[in-house]
């Protein structure tokens, strides 16, 4: 029992909803596309199934596959990076969650054999949606996602594992921008509709700063665990200042691009009922803004992933 409650600490929970955001608003705005198409009488269907305009979003198994999909890579960085970080010693004096590999709740090797296991059943899912999006009717399309599902892969552990780990460059906010934003939320919309509607690089963009403002926080709370330990985030190049005006501007930027695409898709006041989940970010920057003790930003962390999720719920839900 301890060594599986010590496994599920290493997974992270609380970092899954933040991960399946992006999903969740691009597979829904194209639920919703399919739902205005049948509205004007044209018939879509996909790949031989019903047309998406008779099955709502909960019950598409595109939507499941590639919720679980994404639930599988996040759960595989957060494994990767309690081991990168857990051997390299960053990990010995850090705030906030205790970590598995550097506490010893689970060894340097356990871990590595989890990382495998995760990384296969991740990629067996992302089979199964590749086929379930495509078919046997696209290999182009399904040879191009399934190398992406690789490169993400590879983008999990390479974050923290290995002597050329991007997140001890300060790459690690490109990697969350990109993956949980823009590729999440386009990959995703394509995945249902085949095209892609430039429009939808707003919400991605929205997705991807939220979802990066959360890991500047992680940074700025363990900025001098960082420092100390050669682990050159953002936050350590930039300083706490700057990291400060950095978060700002992700948050506003990411609260912009959703209001921005509402008036682009607006159609009644009830679509802008979103903007509720601005209201913990706005606090966020109040509370950033007068922190003096990095270590007290842990709580943060939540309110902002969580705060983000709403976003993801509420955006697609009335778009």
């Amino acid at each position: 029992m301890k060594q599986f409650k010590a496994w599920v600490a290493a997974a992270r929970l609380r970092t899954l909803p933040l991960s399946v955001s992006g999903i969740i608003v691009g597979i829904s705005l194209a639920s919703h596309e399919f739902f205005r198409i049948n509205a004007t009488g044209v018939t879509e269907e996909l790949n031989g199934a019903i047309a998406l305009a008779e099955q709502p979003v909960w019950k598409m198994p595109v939507f499941w596959l590639a919720i679980l999909t994404t639930v599988g890579f996040q759960i595989l960085s957060n494994f990767a990076n309690d081991y990168g970080d857990g051997v390299k010693g960053t990990d010995a004096n850090r705030e906030g969650e205790k970590r598995m590999v550097a506490s010893g709740l689970i060894r340097p090797k356990q871990m590595k054999r989890g990382m495998y296991v995760t990384a296969g059943i991740s990629l067996l899912l992302a089979s199964m949606l590749i086929f379930a999006a495509f078919g046997n009717s696209n290999f182009i399309l399904a040879f191009v996602f399934f190398n992406l599902a690789i490169f993400s892969v590879i983008a999990a552990i390479k974050y923290t594992v290995g002597d050329s780990a991007y997140g001890y460059s300060g790459f690690g906010d490109v990697f969350v921008f990109v993956f949980f934003g823009i590729v999440s939320v386009l990959g995703s919309y394509f995945l249902v509709m085949k095209n892609l509607d430039l429009s939808l690089i707003l919400p991605a963009i929205s997705i991807g700063c939220f979802s990066t403002s959360v890991l500047n926080l992680n940074n700025m709370r363990d900025i001098d665990n960082d420092r100390n330990s050669g682990k050159n985030t953002l936050v350590v190049k930039l300083g706490s200042k700057k990291a400060k005006n950095y978060h700002y501007i992700l948050l506003v930027i990411g609260m912009i691009c959703g209001v921005l695409y509402t008036f682009l898709n607006y159609s009644e006041p009830l679509q802008f009922v979103y903007v509720i989940a601005y209201v913990p970010f706005l606090w966020n920057i109040r509370v950033v803004l007068g922190n003096k003790e990095p270590r007290k930003l842990d709580g943060e962390l939540k309110k902002v992933a969580l705060s983000t999720f709403l976003f993801a719920i509420l955006f697609a839900w009335l778009h």
